[in-house]
């Protein structure tokens, strides 16, 4: 196993209590993120359908807002100046609130009117019904188009955030939980290792402990015995290679 498949640590207990933990933090983190990338992406696919729909619409109300325009045109005349002249400031009034999405925060704009209608009495002479259905059409595009950009805004963060949560989920599965899990099989060898060392060694000692404890014994019996008067023979083994005296037969 090389330095790069696991983490640079000192094997002992304390330190596989440590990599427990964060095996433990590390998986958990993987499960919450996983269910985030999830949520988004269930979140990222409805928006994706609600656009499509949208645009749809977008094409059906703009086409008849501007034959609309043109049906007014004809009936009115060209009454761009009258109403350039009566607006001073925007009836229609853009606002933005915030949506949380599994810790995400999504812009959302909304229309609303304000004041009171300062070109109500154009057409009023010819093409009065044209130039309110004219108005009515291309008021419901603004709401179409705010709606929309709304949708695309939150298209573009979601898919953004998607790639960062999916990079994040790919890393502690396949990077960060393998190395810590080769290093807790890295301590926990080592760690067996040295147990199987300290038996060894404590068998030695205890070997040697007994070897020189006989020993002491042994000695003792022996001082006491010459202690006593008695003669102390030594135990001969018959496979010593010490030479035997002769013997002498007489006839």
């Amino acid at each position: 196993m090389s330095g790069k498949d696991r983490i640079n640590i000192f094997p002992s207990r304390m330190a596989l209590s440590q990599m427990k933990a964060r095996l433990k933090g590390a998986q958990k983190g993987h499960s919450l993120l996983k269910k985030k990338a999830d949520a988004l992406t269930l979140r990222f696919r409805l928006i994706l359908k609600k656009i499509i729909e949208t645009k749809t619409v977008m094409g059906d109300v703009m086409r008849e807002a501007t034959f609309s325009l043109a049906q007014a045109n004809f009936a009115a005349g060209d009454f761009s100046q009258i109403v350039l002249q009566n607006v001073d400031k925007a009836q229609f009034r853009l606002t933005s609130k915030k949506d949380n999405v599994a810790g995400v925060t999504l812009p959302i704009f909304q229309t609303s009117v304000e004041g009171t209608d300062t070109f109500s009495l154009t057409g009023l002479a010819r093409g009065g019904q044209q130039v309110a259905k004219c108005k009515e059409m291309f008021g419901k595009a603004v709401k179409l188009l705010v709606e929309l950009a709304t949708l695309q805004t939150s298209f573009v963060t979601l898919d953004e955030v998607i790639k960062i949560t999916n990079r994040r989920v790919n890393a502690i599965e396949h990077v960060i939980i393998p190395r810590i899990q080769n290093t807790l099989s890295y301590i926990s060898t080592e760690l067996d290792e040295r147990e199987r060392e300290e038996f060894y060694r404590l068998k030695k000692i205890q070997q040697k402990k007994k070897r020189d404890r006989d020993k002491a014994e042994e000695e003792k019996k022996k001082r006491d015995l010459l202690n006593s008067g008695e003669e102390v023979e030594e135990t001969r083994n018959i496979f010593d290679t010490g030479e035997d005296e002769d013997l002498l037969f007489n006839n």
